[in-house]
Formats: structure tokens, sequence, C-alpha cells
């Protein structure tokens, strides 16, 4: 028993999924894999010379590695990997001499100083001040 309709959904239906075959609508999602410290630009040019260790972890963060045999070396390292498509990576290295930083250097250019941001103001307020204003 032969039927029009039935065999034009079947042959609808293998045109359909033979398209599919050839891209990526029927493979697996796969989520994108962030790993490490991700330094920007802008944070590297807010670090200067003779920044202390507190300063430094304020602008960059706490270092992804920490050399317990060398202290004054702390790395910052950052692995993105897209489900699709190809890894990056970024490295920057922080130096520190008599407890202050030395230098650093890294594959992280700075930013120029036009796109950084000023530190925010700090306002102090007087523990003797009455409260209320009056």
């Amino acid at each position: 028993m032969y039927h029009p309709k039935l065999s034009a959904a079947c042959l609808a239906a293998v045109v359909l999924l033979g398209g599919c075959s050839t891209g990526d609508l029927l493979s697996p999602y796969r989520i994108d894999v962030r790993q490490g410290n991700d330094v920007t630009p802008e944070m590297v040019a807010q670090l200067k010379p003779g920044m202390s260790p507190d300063q430094v972890r304020f602008v960059l963060g706490t270092p992804l590695i920490v050399d317990p045999f060398h202290q004054d070396r702390w790395d910052y390292f950052y692995r993105n990997q897209p489900g699709r498509g190809e890894p990056s990576q970024k490295r920057l290295t922080v130096f520190f001499q008599k407890g202050v930083l030395a230098e650093f250097r890294g594959d992280i250019e700075a930013a120029p100083a036009d796109r950084v941001q000023p530190p925010t103001r700090v306002i102090e307020i007087d523990a003797k001040a009455p409260a209320g204003g009056s």
C-alpha cells in the first residue's frame, strides 16, 4: 500500500536531517572554561614601582601562584578555553625587592592613560563628630 503523504514526509525529513549532519546543530554544547586571574591592560597601567604587596593585591587580586621558595615573585596566569574555538592565555609576573614592587613583565600591555579610571576618592570620617549632624 502506497501512501504519498507519508512518502513526502519521509523524504522531507531525510533532506532536512541530511543538511544538519554537516553543521554544529546536532553537536553537544560545550561550556567556556576560564581559569586564573583575568588581568586587564587597565589593571596593569595602575601598577607603579614602589607599591606595597597589599596595593598590588588590591589592583590585581590574589595571585594564582605564590612560590613558597620565591615569595618576592607572584604569577598571574589566565587561560580561556571557549566551547568552540581556539584557547587563549595571558601571563603577568610581578617581582618585589625589599618589600615593594620592583618590576613586572608578561604579555599584557598597559592601557593608555586616557583609558585608565582614576582611583576612587576616599573620604575620611571623624569618629568624634556627633551623629545626626547637630
